[in-house]
């Protein structure tokens, strides 16, 4: 007879002990962390009725005199009511209290939460993963599969779908919105190229991107278009369509120098000052010189770029033009080439002039937007890839500071540019 054991505890295999470790210390800190976002929201939205109501729960009314006024709007608590919200921590159940609030008629009407809107089941973090899932080419069904576990299996077919098209929705309207009240001063302008599925063939597109700056040096996305290429047709494309939506004319451009966009600037804002991008074409500098002088280029090429006035600026780039025409000239026929445009950042105060130099702005998104998509050699199609660069900014994923020196941002560029004389 054959006896029949079973091993014992400590001899279970190290990779089982290892998972049962991981849930045993996971499923607590899950729970902590659901309780933690709860009691959050919850507090938010108890101190947004206090505000209202000018009281906390339990308090009176402030007496002035022998009056009792309010210093916000009448009206008293009844009780709360359940409401449930799914977000990247989880579905979770909060209270969210009630009031009856006095209208000026003398009537009463429900208080709604501006923090949480009527009829809304999940934040805007879990909307956008659901939407960005969507849109990095996973199908409904696969979405569903994907966030299960994240969202506690309550992510079905109809609400991806739903999320989706209220995402479409609103880029249709973020396409097609006015610009007339954006106070526009600066404009950078930039493209990138992405690989997409094209007649079940990937293919490359360029991301045409076009950065507003705010006279409160507010930075903001204004367009994202995917086209075949950067030629002047294509970047004409979108600054009309700017210009179609009220766009007024900028007083700086910042530009990387692709001959497409030069000659799409000068056909709609001819005189406007331009900013040829100062590390575009320092790579510009290195792809005409061996490897071996690279560095020597580079060290030279920043003290000119990089000096404290625009004297300084004059006086070391004609040090650069006198060594470099005999040491390689093909070096000095690439700097021609950008003219007085490398400098155009020397006509307004230093304090902005970090800011002024480069398209770095878009080039920061445009290496946020690419390490999102690693994993994705393809993406799904051209209208996806376009979108997708816009929903990261949409849902917060992305964000974008004030530009360096915006306090002086109403400083005009002066007449007389940079002595570029050798």
């Amino acid at each position: 007879m054959t006896n029949i054991t079973t091993k014992p505890d400590s001899l279970q295999p190290a990779a089982e002990m290892a998972v049962d470790l991981f849930d045993n210390w996971f499923d607590p800190i899950e729970t902590e962390v659901r309780a933690r976002a709860r009691g959050f929201i919850e507090e938010l939205i108890r101190g947004e009725l206090e505000a209202v109501l000018a009281r906390p729960r339990y308090g009176r009314s402030p007496m002035v005199g022998k009056e009792e006024e309010s210093a916000g709007v009448a009206g008293h608590r009844h009780g709360s009511r359940t409401r449930s919200l799914t977000g990247t921590f989880g579905p979770i159940e909060i209270a969210v209290p009630r009031a009856r609030l006095t209208t000026p008629e003398g009537k009463t009407t429900e208080w709604k939460s501006q923090a949480l809107r009527a009829y809304q089941r999940r934040t805007l973090a879990a909307d956008a993963l659901i939407a960005s899932s969507y849109l990095a080419g996973t199908n409904t069904r696969r979405v569903r599969r994907a966030l299960a576990a994240l969202f506690g299996g309550t992510i079905g077919k109809d609400t991806v779908s739903r999320t989706w098209r209220k995402v479409k929705s609103d880029w249709d309207a973020w396409n097609s919105r006015s610009l007339a009240e954006e106070p526009i001063m600066r404009l950078i302008l930039d493209g990138t190229v992405v690989r997409v599925r094209l007649d079940r063939k990937a293919t490359s597109i360029s991301l045409l991107i076009v950065l507003g700056v705010r006279a409160d040096g507010q930075k903001v996305l204004l367009a994202i278009r995917s086209m075949g290429g950067e030629s002047a047709e294509a970047w004409r494309m979108v600054l009309d369509d700017l210009i179609k939506r009220g766009l007024k004319r900028p007083e700086f451009l910042i530009v990387d120098g692709a001959p497409g966009l030069d000659k799409a600037i000068a056909a709609v804002w001819d005189g406007v000052p331009v900013q040829r991008c100062t590390v575009h074409k320092h790579r510009n500098l290195l792809a005409h010189a061996p490897e071996r002088l690279h560095e020597e280029i580079t060290a030279d090429y920043n003290d000119m770029i990089y000096a404290t006035t625009p004297e300084e600026i004059a006086v070391r780039r004609k040090a650069f033009i006198r060594k470099w025409r005999l040491k390689h000239r093909a070096v000095i026929d690439s700097l021609d080439e950008a003219g007085d445009r490398l400098f155009t950042f020397a006509r307004l105060p230093p304090s902005q002039w970090r800011s002024l130099r480069t398209t770095n702005a878009i080039e920061r998104l445009h290496e946020e937007f690419k390490r999102r998509i690693k994993t994705q050699t393809v993406l799904p199609s051209a209208d996806t890839a376009a979108m997708l660069f816009w929903a990261l900014l949409a849902s917060g994923q992305i964000n974008m500071r004030k530009v360096d020196g915006w306090q002086t941002l109403a400083t005009k560029p002066t007449d007389q540019p940079i002595d570029l004389a050798a």
